[in-house]
């Protein structure tokens, strides 16, 4: 608080305050009213008053009742410059669409959140709104590292998310098209302008990421092959989409070369001509921006990774294939892949998966060949 009275000096008013520094250390400070003493104590007396508002020292950090919804979004603000944007995106809209709003509701402070808190947060989330037990996880992924920010900067002593019981994570099944089932869908899509991302998809297995940030530099004619090297991501930022371009992929292992096989090699061939034709066509209306981009369209806009998961489900549905997600077509690549013998290495290698666990976990169930195999060496040596 800061203290205050007036003083007199060689006829004149003073005010003089009395408040603590930053470091709790009191001081003093005379400032002149601009008054007389005669007849102006009054006048004076409401100078100092509104002298000591503006001189109010402000509460230590330490002792104010922080909210846990307003720290987690000064911990949002302060992670938009340190993360990649789709990340921070990620961030976004868990804190302010879930996190934030609930918390709020409940005005729990930072200081007082305790693991009971967090632990009827996931059970609402799964309970009233229904979501999973893996998008579960993934909130806690983000409340936990915020809160080990405050643990490091001192705002609490320890970490409230490190002592609840997370629910347990589903297992994950892809969806897949069988052999004939992705022969039909070839024919269905030929010649239209979804066809390139259902092809690279399918056959080499690629993300819809990868798809889109696909150049020609990175397709070797004379070498045969292609590199997965650059991509091009959307996301959604408080209701804006922003797109990103990274000369990178999702991980080191993402980054890989693959065959380029007759039957692509031709259908590409064909693509650049079918471009070249199209700028000379359209002239200046054809976009020169994405020049050097593989999907574009007629115009030459690049076709961004929004319009393969928008755009798949009704292709399916107007031709009356079986529903799955635009991302399944990479679980059928390595389902075919199995089926034909290739091992779980060379599958994760072909995928671009950065563990082999994670091509074990997920395609485990359909490794038929090395069950074949397995079960044909005990049958033998059993019956010797």
């Amino acid at each position: 608080m800061v203290a205050g009275h007036l003083r007199e000096k060689r006829g004149k008013l003073y005010a003089v305050l009395n408040f603590p520094d930053e470091e709790g250390k009191r001081q003093t400070k005379w400032i002149y009213s601009g008054f007389t003493a005669k007849g102006n104590k009054k006048k004076a007396e409401l100078f100092l008053s509104q002298l000591r508002k503006e001189f109010e020292a402000p509460v230590p950090e330490s002792e104010r009742k922080v909210m846990f919804s307003d720290f987690m979004l000064s911990w949002l603000a302060m992670m938009k410059n340190r993360v990649e944007v789709v990340t921070y995106a990620s961030y976004a809209q868990v804190v302010k669409e879930r996190v934030a709003p609930y918390f709020k509701k409940k005005k729990i402070t930072l200081e007082g959140l305790q693991p009971r808190h967090i632990q009827e947060y996931y059970q609402y989330e799964m309970d009233v709104r229904g979501v999973s037990a893996n998008t579960v996880i993934h909130y806690h992924a983000n409340i936990r590292k915020a809160l080990q920010y405050a643990v490091k900067t001192d705002q609490i002593l320890s970490n409230p998310a490190d002592k609840i019981e997370r629910p347990k994570k589903a297992k994950y099944s892809g969806s897949f098209y069988s052999k004939d089932e992705v022969s039909e869908l070839f024919a269905v899509v030929k010649g239209s302008k979804i066809e390139l991302a259902v092809l690279l998809a399918a056959f080499y297995g690629l993300r819809r990421s990868e798809i889109a940030g696909l150049k020609w530099k990175a397709i070797d004619f004379q070498k045969k092959s292609i590199t997965i090297s650059h991509t091009v991501t959307i996301t959604s930022i408080d209701g804006k989409k922003v797109v990103t371009e990274k000369d990178r992929t999702k991980n080191k292992s993402s980054n890989r070369t693959l065959p380029l096989v007759p039957v692509f090699e031709a259908f590409l061939l064909n693509l650049r001509a079918e471009q070249k034709r199209n700028r000379e066509m359209c002239k200046h209306s054809y976009c020169k921006d994405y020049l050097e981009y593989v999907y574009v369209d007629a115009l030459g806009v690049r076709i961004n990774p929004d319009y393969m998961t928008q755009h798949f489900p009704l292709v399916l549905k107007k031709n009356g294939l079986r529903r799955i997600r635009f991302h399944d077509l990479r679980h059928s690549c390595a389902s075919m892949l199995l089926a034909n013998g290739v091992g779980m290495k060379d599958i994760q290698e072909w995928l671009g998966h950065s563990d082999f666990s994670t091509t074990a976990n997920i395609y485990a169930h359909l490794d038929f060949s090395s069950k074949i195999a397995s079960a044909n060496t005990l049958s033998d040596s059993l019956l010797m």
